[in-house]
Order: structure tokens, then C-alpha cells, then sequence
């Protein structure tokens, strides 16, 4: 069956398509000249990520899985959350994010810049919807001492400490052991085969 991963986000793109595996026949919006670009309107993570599954479905016609989330820093009332790119009020480069959040975070002790990366991933058919929640615990550190990778900017400031590292350090195995993406749509796509026997 043919799948829409629903994100114009590459590196996000590469990641569910690895981790969905290869029961699908995935298509890709950059596939498209004319996707659409959905606003992310909802007030949460699973709003969000129900909103652009349904949107890309019926602009396509193809199923779709997308996904919303975010880093939710305890501290500061679980922002950015929802806002997570325009948390600024604008929409953020990677580096401005990271900026945003060493600053507000500012002479906060280490006890109290507890986080948690968050992850809400849907699929929606026209007649189903299923969705899968998954997350990372840990705190953000108090400056940037890695390189961003592009997409993902609060893996640069952000401790896990089973491993003792940043995630932007984790080695493939250990990224793979906690990462909540893959989690979601591992998950997902057991449900999504179990509705199509």
C-alpha cells in the first residue's frame, strides 16, 4: 500500500521512512512541485500532527503519517511546546532556538532545567485515525558546545543522563535505544498493518 510521510522537514522525512520500514510503498512530498504548506493551528502535539495527516490526505489522496512535537523544558511552563519553530513569535532558524532557550534558561541550576523531547505521530486514511506518543527525558545543558544538525536544534543542548552525553552525541546504537521517533512509528506502523489484514 502507498504511504505519504506528511513532513516537508528532510531530515525528519529520512528518519520515518527508515523507521516505518519497507511494508510501504512511501511516497514523499518533495515527490510533489505543489505541496501545500499546512498551518499548525492546534493548541497540541496531537492536534497538530492529526491536523496535517488529514490535510495531506485529502489534498493527496494517499494515506498519511505525520507527526508533531517538540522539547517541553519544565521550568518554563513545558515551552516551547507546541510553538516549538515559532516560539519567538516568528519562525526560527535552528541556532535562534538554541539561543532562545540557553537564554531564557539563563542562571537556572541544573536541578531545574529538566526537559523532555516529545513526539505525537499519526496516521489517517480517510476513514482511521491512530496515533502513538513517545518521548525522551533529560535536561538542557547550560551553553552550546556541538554544531546543530540541521532540523534538529535542541539535540545540541540537551543531556541524557543514561548515557551521560547530549543527544547530538549519541552513537548510532545508543540513538537508536532512545529515540522516541522511532518508537512512535514503529509502533504506528504495526497498528496501521494490523488494520489492513
Amino acid at each position: 500500500m502507498k504511504i505519504l510521510i506528511a513532513t516537508k522537514n528532510s531530515a525528519k522525512a529520512k528518519e520515518i521512512s527508515r523507521y516505518i520500514g519497507d511494508s510501504f510503498d512511501k511516497i514523499f512530498l518533495s515527490d510533489f512541485t505543489d505541496a501545500p504548506d499546512i498551518e499548525e493551528t492546534g493548541e497540541t502535539f496531537l492536534e497538530n500532527a492529526v491536523l496535517k495527516a488529514k490535510k495531506y490526505f485529502e489534498w493527496s489522496g494517499i494515506p498519511a503519517v505525520s507527526d508533531d512535537g517538540g522539547l517541553m523544558i519544565d521550568t518554563l511552563n513545558g515551552e516551547p511546546g507546541v510553538l516549538s519553530r515559532r516560539w519567538p513569535g516568528y519562525e526560527a532558524t535552528d541556532q535562534e532556538l538554541i539561543d532562545i532557550a540557553l537564554t531564557k534558561l539563563k542562571d537556572v541550576p541544573q536541578d531545574k532545567r529538566t526537559a523532555h523531547l516529545r513526539t505525537v505521530g499519526v496516521y489517517y486514511d480517510g476513514v482511521n485515525t491512530l496515533n502513538v506518543e513517545g518521548g525522551i527525558d533529560g535536561y538542557i545543558v547550560e551553553k552550546q558546545t556541538v554544531l546543530c544538525e540541521k532540523g534538529f536544534p535542541f539535540r545540541t543542548i540537551f543531556w541524557i543522563p543514561k548515557f551521560k552525553k547530549l543527544y547530538q552525541n549519541l552513537s548510532h546504537e545508543e540513538h537508536e535505544e532512545v529515540n522516541h521517533r522511532k518508537v512512535v512509528y514503529e509502533r504506528l506502523t504495526k497498528y496501521i498493518l494490523n488494520l489492513k489484514r
